[in-house]
């Protein structure tokens, strides 16, 4: 069963984990690169006048994208305030002329930049609340032929937290994520992958967690029993020759808004 989305929380836990975010989140630098390669085999240039990135956080894939084009203006937004800072730091090592932080939830925005070339995001669009409203704004404001390129997790990921702590977010399989899209635009490039990390532990697999951010639906704390079980439940369940796994199931996709 999946559990509603409480925006100041998450915002609480990816501020409280920016600094340790890049040296944790592997999956998401390598899901960051993967849509930097898909996104140029669909564009066939290397220059945008007009960028939005939604849910910029630490910059992985600003990072990414800037050293593979070149960027006019970049808009750039986060729900953690904080980002800003890792941003403008980053920017010194790239020739962005106007660069503009958007800080907020991309979802209660009053005022968003349009005429925009592309708008990228990585690993971010799982924490919307209505994901059909967010891809019919951003159409809205890409100019004709302008680009969306994503990345997110689909229906098996952490399917071992899941699995015996129940909750999680209410992920989208690759499909329903095609026919939500596809109302606002033509899909150029979509694919899946699963990935399957291995820890010492469990312990290392709640750290691993914890310091990525992504432990961001519940304040709840656990008992000592209800850790104990955990431990003892995901040793029994998902055991593997290094220790233990974790699921991760990346979706990716690229499009382009319709000609008419």
């Amino acid at each position: 069963m999946s559990q509603q989305i409480e925006k100041q929380l998450v915002r609480e836990r990816f501020a409280s984990r920016l600094k340790s975010y890049k040296e944790h989140a592997m999956v998401q630098q390598s899901m960051a690169k993967t849509l930097t390669e898909l996104l140029f085999n669909v564009h066939a240039g290397h220059s945008f006048n007009r960028v939005l990135e939604v849910g910029s956080g630490a910059g992985i894939l600003m990072a990414d994208l800037l050293g593979r084009c070149t960027v006019d203006t970049y808009y750039a937004n986060d729900l953690v305030e904080e980002s800003a800072l890792f941003l403008k730091e980053l920017l010194a090592s790239f020739p962005v002329r106007e660069f503009h932080f958007l800080p907020g939830d991309i979802e209660r925005m009053l005022w968003l930049p349009s005429e925009l070339d592309l708008v990228v995001s990585n690993a971010t669009v799982q924490w919307l609340d209505d994901l059909e409203s967010f891809f019919r704004s951003m159409s809205k404001r890409l100019r004709r032929g302008g680009v969306l390129a994503f990345s997110s997790f689909s229906t098996s990921n952490m399917q071992e937290i899941s699995a015996i702590a129940g909750g999680g977010l209410r992920y989208h399989s690759l499909h329903e994520l095609e026919q939500l899209a596809g109302k606002y635009f033509e899909l150029t490039n979509c694919r899946e992958e699963v990935q399957r990390l291995e820890f010492a532990s469990p312990e290392a697999v709640l750290h691993h967690i914890r310091q990525t951010g992504v432990n961001a639906l519940s304040r709840r704390t656990w008992t000592k029993s209800q850790y104990k079980r955990f431990i003892d439940q995901y040793k029994e369940q998902f055991s593997c020759a290094h220790g233990v796994s974790l699921t991760y199931h990346p979706v990716y996709c690229c499009m382009k808004t319709r000609a008419s």
